[in-house]
């Protein structure tokens, strides 16, 4: 397991917080091994760093108070939502208060009219969709996990639904936020478009919880579309399936989802969710429209994939059918783990312009069989976006240092072709090497910013930047 860098302790600060933090919250203030082990580790390959206390908070104004306490006594404090982030985002590297903000669940407004929502940062995506059904609404981000949107804020979180509806940057609308004074400030209004001062919004947005807690968000909505349509079809190889998606894409067919499972992942698919789907790489895809619509957007695609290859292609508009297929997709993580029984994920994503996909996918693939490993490749391919997932035995320290060379090598293969190390994921620690070799002097000005807003560095410490 990749060890984090741990940060110097300000011991008698900790002592003193928490004093006052048991005082003020009894019950909801915890200490015991188990829940500080659960508030630092989540589904990462880094080992875990507890905090050495979890608070439950209720309310923005409870925020507000933990914050001022660990402020005057300059003692870190790491939000979390739901834990379902991959790059040790909630590790405590300098100890300190963990804030737990799954109990701030509320969905405060729905305004159906505007297409927008007020919630607090608890609420899940599946809660606010379930809640939204009946007003024909929906909130299309997906990131596979059920996780919390405050945390799907923090991280810049995307998914499945990104090709067509964007990522978190883009449906978010205003937040409210705790900053490392203890100050709660708004940065936006509820208008769809502002030119009032600088984009605290995005600012916040992907900042990980190192700016600002965010303790309410408005979000956009959508109308749940009048029609929609899954599809999939299976092709010769991944360059095929990804030259098929660049088409796809550059001939402006507005698919909702276009999913890439290579040879493996549909193999650990088909074992854990009981389908029996072609064993080569396969796309799966979601058209949302009219009935006209996506009957056409699923002939067009079609005709394309036809070209490279691509057979057995389907589309369904059943219910069943659909959620059966996109169910496996969401479970490829945890199918992927039956490949090898007691092995360890390590999973990593990078992002390229589309016109490099397929080369990058390719050479992973190449590079992971030099080195020997089983690792599955999953990918939210219309924005170029993929996810390698390397089975490695934790024990074994040689698989464990290929395993790092190859997270590094293909964070750096995506840089050198004009990507990014990481699409969705977020930097946290796990990709804190890499953002100078791909942002270069645009680092310093964020070490600059982290600076101005959090002059003690007691907002979540030790990612995305070294201060």
């Amino acid at each position: 397991m990749a060890k984090a860098i741990d940060l110097p302790r300000n011991e008698s600060g900790i002592k003193t917080v928490m004093d006052v933090l048991k005082q003020q919250f009894g019950d909801r203030f915890q200490t015991s091994a188990s829940v500080r082990e659960q508030h630092g580790h989540t589904t990462t390959w880094i080992a875990n760093q507890m905090p050495d206390a979890v608070v439950f908070a209720k309310t923005t104004q409870e925020v507000s108070d933990i914050v001022k306490a660990c402020a005057a006594h300059k003692v870190p404090v790491i939000a979390f939502g739901t834990g379902t982030s991959l790059e040790g985002h909630v590790n405590a590297a300098a100890g300190g208060i963990s804030i737990d903000l799954s109990q701030m669940n509320k969905i405060i407004q729905v305004h159906s009219e505007d297409l927008d929502c007020v919630i607090q940062p608890g609420v899940t995506r599946e809660d606010l969709n379930t809640h939204l059904r009946d007003q024909g609404l929906f909130f299309p981000i997906d990131p596979g996990a059920n996780a919390s949107l405050g945390g799907m804020a923090a991280t810049r979180a995307s998914g499945t639904n990104a090709v067509r509806y964007g990522t978190m940057k883009d449906n978010v609308l205003a937040l409210e936020a705790v900053m490392a004074d203890g100050r709660i400030i708004r940065t936006a209004q509820r208008a769809k478009k502002s030119s009032a001062g600088y984009d605290l919004t995005r600012l916040l947005v992907g900042s990980e919880g190192t700016l600002g807690i965010i303790t309410e968000i408005t979000l956009k909505l959508q109308g749940i579309p009048e029609a929609i349509s899954s599809a999939r079809c299976s092709f010769p190889s991944v360059d095929a399936a990804c030259q098929t998606v660049m088409q796809v894409i550059q001939f402006g067919i507005p698919v909702a989802r276009i999913e890439l499972l290579d040879t493996l992942q549909v193999q650990a698919c088909n074992a854990y969710s009981g389908l029996d789907l072609p064993e080569t790489p396969l796309l799966l895809l979601e058209f949302h429209g009219s009935d006209a619509g996506v009957v056409e957007q699923a002939e067009t695609f079609g005709a394309i994939a036809e070209e490279f290859g691509g057979t057995g292609y389907t589309a369904t508009t059943s219910t069943e059918e659909r959620n059966a297929l996109w169910k496996a997709r969401h479970n490829a993580y945890w199918a992927s783990l039956g490949l090898r029984p007691g092995a360890k994920g390590i999973s990593t994503d990078v992002c390229v312009p589309i016109s490099r996909l397929a080369e990058i996918v390719v050479a992973a693939q190449e590079r992971l069989e030099e080195l020997g490993f089983l690792a599955p490749i999953v990918g939210h391919v219309g924005d170029g976006n993929f996810h390698s997932l390397v089975l490695v035995d934790e024990n074994s320290p040689e698989e464990m240092t290929k395993a790092e060379d190859y997270v590094s090598w293909l964070a750096e293969t995506a840089i050198s072709m004009d990507g990014t190390c990481t699409g969705e994921h977020g930097v946290g620690q796990g990709k804190m090497p890499y953002l100078v070799k791909e942002l270069g002097e645009a680092t310093d000005v964020m070490i600059a910013i982290k600076r101005a807003l959090d002059p003690d560095n007691i907002l979540n410490p030790g990612k995305v930047v070294t201060v």
